[in-house]
């Protein structure tokens, strides 16, 4: 549902997301756009969205519907994110230490089938497959 208005609007969906954070659901819905999202184009979907939500009204358990950018630390889930964002600064957040090492950081070679591959300061290229990965956001440098 949330594709095709965000489309109308001129807006790529990044990610939707149902969750349930202290005791609360959220809808929460990740929009983007070349240049960056503004506060008039969250308010756009979310009134569109809202009105089809409540219209078709299939979500049992009250809830918050949010919608927002994902942020200069976006995550990077789709292939197509690791195509577009290749060549930036990323941070890679594993589920078990490897080398003793949970957190990583470099310049996102890409992805290769289900392996996302970095190259470090020093010129070593790491490779983890998604399964072991938790995050990878793109990085935030000062």
């Amino acid at each position: 549902m949330a594709l095709p208005v965000c489309e109308g609007l001129g807006l790529g969906l990044w990610a939707v997301e149902y969750v349930k954070e202290a005791g609360y659901w959220y809808l929460r819905v990740y929009i983007d756009k070349e240049g960056g999202v503004g506060i008039d184009d969250c308010e756009a979907v979310s009134r569109k969205l809202e009105s089809l939500l409540d219209t078709r009204d299939f979500i049992d358990t009250a809830y918050m519907l949010e919608v927002s950018s994902p942020g200069i630390d976006r995550v990077l889930k789709r292939p197509e994110d690791f195509e577009r964002y290749a060549g930036e600064c990323v941070d890679v957040k594993l589920y078990k230490a490897v080398n003793k090492a949970k957190s990583f950081q470099g310049k996102l070679l890409g992805l290769r089938g289900t392996v996302i591959a970095i190259e470090t300061d020093d010129g070593q290229t790491l490779e983890f497959d998604q399964s072991a990965v938790a995050s990878c956001r793109l990085a935030v440098i000062f």
